[in-house]
């Protein structure tokens, strides 16, 4: 069902929000902020917004004069987003990231959090961000690293591989976890016009109160909800029951931890020429 992947609607965002946000989502937010802050921009475009996490880290972060357009290409995350409270310098957008509608030249810097693994064609979503960018302006941008060094991601895929054996679902690995390679990264970021690429791994420990809200969150507040009802159809909440004892089995009874690493990455827009291109380099952090 790759078609339907970037596609959060319907209950997904609330459920997305209410328990995926604060266990997964909020840490590498911070992060992804700080250093975005540290370039001291003023007009910010952020594309896949979500529900606002990184919107609302930033924004703490930003001078009173900066101003941030926050886009994602589904209305239903934007409205959840809205809820957050009101922000006169956050403007919600509804928007598409392959073909952005802004004009040349007009953001300080472009952000990205957990998006850019859902473009369909990843060099050509990065030349729009070329485009808007002015010269000198900066994309950052996160994603998650390997299923493997992403408990909670991999325990329930795993899970639901054993619910449905001969067809599991593949939502976590084949996008969310499906762009973690440097290489490929390197050279989108190169075919699309950009310079001074940089990455680094950046790690946290997942929280969640429960293995119950683990398993509402991945399985009814994430795609992965699409591919169980095309599988089990009426049998959502019995499938997501079935994942539970599997889950605590893993994690423990009562609250759980797990690892969670991302990598974030950044380039720059130069109009001198081809620009520096710097080799890849993946640098740890805590």
């Amino acid at each position: 069902m790759p078609g339907s992947d970037s596609l959060f609607a319907g209950a997904v965002p609330d459920i997305y929000d209410r328990l995926l946000v604060p266990a997964l989502f909020a840490p590498f937010a911070a992060d992804l902020a700080l250093r975005v802050a540290a370039l001291e921009p003023y007009r910010v475009l952020e594309l896949a917004a979500g529900t606002g996490a990184a919107t609302r880290a930033l924004a703490e972060r930003l001078p009173a004069q900066a101003r941030i357009v926050a886009t994602d290409l589904n209305p239903g995350m934007l409205e959840v987003a809205a809820r957050h409270g009101p922000d006169p310098r956050i403007h919600w957008q509804q928007a598409d990231a392959m073909a952005l509608p802004f004009e040349d030249r007009v953001f300080d810097a472009v952000i990205c959090q957990f998006g850019v693994m859902f473009l369909p064609d990843k060099a050509q979503g990065l030349r729009e961000v070329r485009r808007v960018l002015v010269p000198g302006g900066t994309l950052m941008f996160n994603v998650w690293d390997r299923l493997a060094v992403n408990d909670f991601a991999q325990a329930t895929t795993e899970a639901l591989a054993a619910v449905f054996p001969g067809d599991p679902p593949r939502f976590m690995a084949r996008t969310p976890h499906g762009y973690s390679s440097l290489d490929k990264m390197y050279a989108d970021v190169e075919a699309a016009g950009l310079a001074d690429f940089a990455a680094a791994v950046v790690n946290h420990t997942g929280r969640m109160p429960s293995a119950r809200d683990l398993a509402i969150g991945f399985c009814q507040g994430t795609p992965l909800r699409g591919e169980i009802e095309e599988r089990a159809p009426g049998r959502l909440d019995e499938v997501t029951e079935a994942v539970v004892p599997m889950l605590r089995a893993r994690f423990g009874p009562g609250r759980i931890e797990g690892r969670l690493r991302a990598i974030v990455a950044s380039a720059v827009r130069h109009d001198d020429g081809p620009g520096h291109r710097a080799a890849p380099f993946l640098r740890g952090e805590g």
